[in-house]
């Protein structure tokens, strides 16, 4: 009976709440007290009101407490679970059998091993370019074959720009290869500092000048030699970047054109180059500034001085003379540099965003004997974006001797004699031009390009000055190209394209020219 009793007061006992809902409970218990001593002061509503709150709050504490105990529960049958486990068990363990001893590693192995580790450490030590500045440096790069079939007969075999007429050729190169650096470096006045540069193997060594043929054609000194590739600097950039503002200096392209045609067999003579791609790298120094419109538009102002180079055609005389290249361009003998601006609306702060631009550019120019002349353009570009990841990109320009800039037909400038008073006239020459591509990029790794560019000086200009047939470069009034291309990356690294390109080249005086061109492109970027 004792321990039944014990037994019964235990039951009892585990069924009281736990200490800590003591306080609530006294809460409950008192509340109702005082609320009888102030009832007297009350009204029948006001009194009903306060025994609704009082009730309401008591159930809330009674779930409370429930709940509580619940959860008591719970974790008591957890633990007595627990405890069963462990008994059944048998309270021992047998130690776990020690593991066999290896076998002893073979030579091969060791060697495997040892490649292994040398190919782990070479690809650590391949992302670590020491330099003296002690700041990061990124070597990159693009390793590029070409093989190419022209149907007719062009100024270059590998990377033509202007068809001849005549015999086809074909034929593979890799002078296309791009090698770069880019380095990080300190901050200065709240800016990131930044620095790049890039070469190509397609320099090439002007020939000599013949004085006594005129045969035509005038090698400049980009044209194709296969026995004299050099090392040639393409482009290059230095610069101080703030959140809105650039301040730089650049060899590139000018900033009237900040579009580029895609081609993976056309690089180092850049897509519709002389076919209205003002692309010719030209030494620069600006300035830029963003200012924000709205959170997903911004205008965009840019201005630069740029040493704008002379055409690389040098000028014949009607007699059949060349004249010698100078060391000094027209535009540094008028002592004064070039001038660039741009002004452009654009969708966001990407540069593959939707924008338009206009710009302008000024360069004083004074030949070797006292003739002046001011090279002039009125450019536009944009980059418009289309459903079904569609986009048109492109620029067009009117100006004066744009030869510096990669247009006008090779050439800022004519020039004649006299035969009766020996007196030399010159006449620089009026230009109008531009291209558009048209992009389908189906996924990361395919793109699907077409595009179209022209270049064309007034005929009424050249004409008087225009040398015995067919001097092509001399002659050669209007440039226009057609092209299209796949372009395939399986992976980050690797690159393949098919290209078809169509050139004709239409002289002043006789019959235009024309050469289908076909590309073959693979490339590893590193």
């Amino acid at each position: 009976m004792r321990q039944s009793g014990l037994q019964s007061k235990s039951r009892r006992h585990r069924s009281l709440p736990s200490t800590r809902y003591v306080p609530l409970l006294i809460f409950a218990l008192l509340g109702p007290a005082r609320g009888v001593v102030k009832a007297q002061s009350m009204t029948q509503e006001e009194l009903t009101q306060q025994i609704q709150k009082l009730s309401d709050a008591m159930a809330r504490t009674q779930s409370q407490i429930e709940q509580s105990q619940r959860d008591m529960e719970e974790m008591r049958r957890q633990l007595s679970a627990l405890q069963q486990q462990v008994a059944k068990g048998g309270g021992t363990t047998n130690p776990p059998s020690p593991p066999p001893s290896p076998a002893p590693p073979t030579v091969e192995a060791l060697n495997e091993k040892q490649a292994m580790d040398e190919a782990q450490i070479a690809t650590h030590e391949q992302t670590k370019v020491e330099s003296d500045s002690k700041y990061p440096v990124k070597i990159n790069g693009l390793l590029l074959f070409n093989g190419f079939v022209n149907t007719s007969k062009v100024d270059i075999a590998a990377t033509p720009t202007v068809a001849l007429g005549g015999p086809g050729s074909s034929g593979a190169s890799i002078r296309q290869t791009r090698l770069g650096i880019e380095a990080r470096g300190p901050h200065l006045l709240g800016a990131r500092s930044y620095g790049d540069i890039s070469a190509d193997f397609n320099a090439y060594q002007a020939p000599a000048v013949n004085t006594t043929s005129n045969a035509g054609v005038v090698t400049y000194s980009n044209a194709y030699n296969e026995n004299n590739a050099l090392l040639r600097l393409r482009t290059a950039h230095a610069g101080l970047n703030w959140e809105r503002t650039q301040a730089y200096f650049s060899y590139d392209r000018p900033i009237l054109n900040p579009d580029y045609p895609d081609s993976l067999t056309a690089v180092s003579m850049p897509p519709l180059a002389w076919s209205g791609n003002l692309w010719a790298w030209n030494p620069q120094v600006g300035v830029a500034h963003n200012f924000s419109l709205s959170a997903s538009q911004q205008l965009r102002l840019e201005a630069a001085l740029i040493d704008a180079a002379d055409a690389p055609l040098v000028p014949l005389l009607p007699a059949g003379v060349y004249q010698r290249p100078s060391v000094v361009s027209t535009a540094e003998r008028s002592r004064w540099p070039g001038a660039e601006a741009r002004i452009a609306w654009q969708g966001s702060r990407s540069d593959e965003s939707t924008h338009f631009g206009v710009g302008g550019y000024f360069s004083p120019h004074r030949t070797s004997d006292r003739f002046t002349f001011d090279a002039w353009a009125a450019t536009a570009d944009y980059r418009l974006s289309f459903p079904a990841r569609l986009s048109l990109v492109g620029s067009a320009y009117r100006g004066l001797a744009l030869g510096g800039l990669g247009a006008g037909g090779y050439k800022d400038y004519v020039y004649g004699i006299d035969s009766d008073s020996g007196w030399v006239y010159h006449r620089a020459l009026d230009d109008v031009g531009g291209w558009s591509q048209l992009k389908e990029r189906v996924n990361e790794r395919l793109e699907f390009n077409a595009a179209i560019g022209i270049d064309e000086l007034f005929a009424k200009q050249l004409r008087p000055y225009a040398g015995p047939y067919p001097a092509a470069y001399q002659n050669l009034a209007r440039n226009r190209t057609f092209t299209g291309n796949v372009i395939f990356s399986p992976s980050a690294y690797l690159l393949f394209s098919l290209e078809y390109r169509y050139i004709v080249s239409s002289p002043v005086v006789g019959s235009s020219a024309a050469s289908s061109i076909i590309g073959l492109g693979a490339g590893y970027k590193f």
